[in-house]
């Protein structure tokens, strides 16, 4: 717990409503989306940056640790405090200004705690959006500081992509403020030192403010669920659909029969789309235009008809069978999966990526290394496949040390056996420093502690986002 006289100056320094000392208070930004909840010392909400910088600088001069929470949605542990009792939270979540949308630069610039939900709802009169899709409604500063991916990669990128300014505040005694950029699309006038805080999680500093460039909304689009051949017909599959339709491929997720299975028993809201039961492995895939229908033009539907069609009539081609119907339920379905997972249990989750080459060949060993180790543990897989990005998630025991063993044993395989990252797009926390520590070369994490030190974020009393170095 906070002592009274660091309790009495912080709440100064934010106002009425900024300091949360009460257990009961202090919960929401203690428990994690996924893992363990932590304890904080406390929990300080500034509502502006210069309230960051203040609280921010008090920490440091007296040898406070704290670490940055958004929305509190990441799944890597790294927003939460530990269960040392020590740590203090600093919220964002009141950083909801400025929310200023540029229509014709189709650029946003928003305080780090405005919410996606919030800037797309702005963003809808003016036909724009920002087009990254997600399964939770993080802030643009947790976008941002973790480079958020999401389903429409494919065709839009993550969000170092649509980055193009950020306000931060470093880890130092002077809580010094940074404006990386302004806005502009082209700018080699400096070095880019933005691009070292997007994705960092908040190693580096804070995130208070971002700028991000913003995209028209579809005007028309076109959803299906594909049954591939097999595992090793889906990157046949995406090869196709990437010269069939080209730029208008918005995504293509794939996902396993049992994740399917678990969202349609488990989430009441979804029709079963499978007449006959879902398949082995189904591949959801989306085109979009965004411009209105041109007399003339064959409709996205008619597109993606045309191609399923071509693809069925192969001879052992990659298709078998493909499902067309409202973008809406077809797309429901794939938003279902983590809430079935969760209501059928315990889950072990892995955000792996891979070469696109590799993912089947994964696939087929760690089936076979479960079936034989851990065959008490469900695979329940899908994810990002366009971008070689899978959410490897095993529903099984709770027991601490098999999902320790398990742990090692799927890492081992992807990382040591081919070369995939451990965190696609999840970024780094507590649940990720024991993989850090091994996966990452020595020399990388050196060079990054020391950038790190470089903005401040090397004192062992500060924690921004995870430890650099082991």
């Amino acid at each position: 717990m906070l002592d009274q006289v660091h309790q009495d100056a912080l709440a100064a320094l934010v106002g009425p409503g900024g300091l949360i000392t009460d257990p009961t208070g202090r919960a929401a930004y203690e428990t994690p989306a996924r893992y363990a909840g932590g304890t904080a010392a406390a929990v300080v909400r500034p509502a502006t940056t210069a309230q960051v910088s203040a609280v921010v600088g008090y920490c440091v001069r007296h040898g406070l640790a704290f670490t940055p929470q958004g929305a509190n949605t990441g799944l890597a542990e790294g927003s939460t405090p530990d269960a040392s009792g020590t740590q203090i939270v600093l919220s964002l979540d009141r950083l909801t200004a400025p929310l200023e949308i540029d229509a014709a630069d189709r650029t946003a610039t928003v305080g780090a705690g405005v919410r996606l939900s919030a800037l797309n709802a702005a963003l809808e009169p003016h036909g724009l959006f920002l087009p990254i899709d997600l399964g939770a409604d993080p802030t643009l500063g947790g976008m941002a500081a973790t480079n958020t991916g999401g389903a429409r990669f494919l065709r839009y990128g993550d969000m170092r992509r649509h980055v193009l300014g950020l306000e931060v505040v470093l880890a130092d005694a002077a809580g010094t403020t940074l404006t990386l950029s302004h806005g502009l699309r082209k700018d080699n006038a400096a070095i880019a030192l933005r691009q070292l805080f997007v994705g960092a999680c908040g190693a580096f500093g804070i995130i208070t403010g971002v700028t991000v460039e913003v995209h028209h909304r579809p005007r028309q689009t076109a959803a299906a669920l594909l049954v591939p051949r097999d595992i090793d017909a889906v990157l046949p599959l995406l090869q196709a659909f990437e010269v069939g339709a080209g730029s208008t491929l918005t995504a293509f997720e794939g996902l396993s029969k049992a994740a399917m299975t678990r969202a349609i028993d488990h989430v009441p809201s979804l029709n079963n789309p499978f007449a006959g039961g879902a398949p082995d492995y189904a591949v959801l895939v989306e085109l979009t235009r965004a411009w209105a229908p041109r007399e003339g033009e064959a409709s996205l539907d008619e597109v993606l008809q045309q191609i399923a069609a071509e693809l069925l009539e192969r001879d052992d081609g990659p298709l078998v069978d493909a499902l067309f119907g409202p973008v809406e339920r077809m797309w429901a379905l794939r938003h279902a999966l983590s809430e079935g997972l969760r209501a059928s249990g315990p889950v072990v989750g892995f955000d792996l990526s891979f070469r696109r080459r590799d993912l089947a060949r994964f696939r087929r060993e760690a089936v076979l290394m479960l079936e034989a180790d851990f065959p008490d543990y469900a695979l329940c897989d899908f994810g990002h496949v366009a971008d070689g990005g899978v959410h490897f998630n095993l529903v099984g025991p709770a027991d601490k040390d098999r999902r320790a063993a398990l742990r090692e044993a799927v890492l081992t395989l992807a990382v040591d056996g081919f070369g995939a990252s451990f965190s696609g797009e999840h970024g780094l926390g507590r649940a990720f420093q024991d993989a850090y520590d091994r996966f990452t070369p020595r020399l990388v994490q050196d060079y990054s502690a020391a950038v790190a030190a470089v903005f401040g974020t090397g004192s062992a009393a500060v924690r921004l986002g995870p430890a650099l170095k082991s």
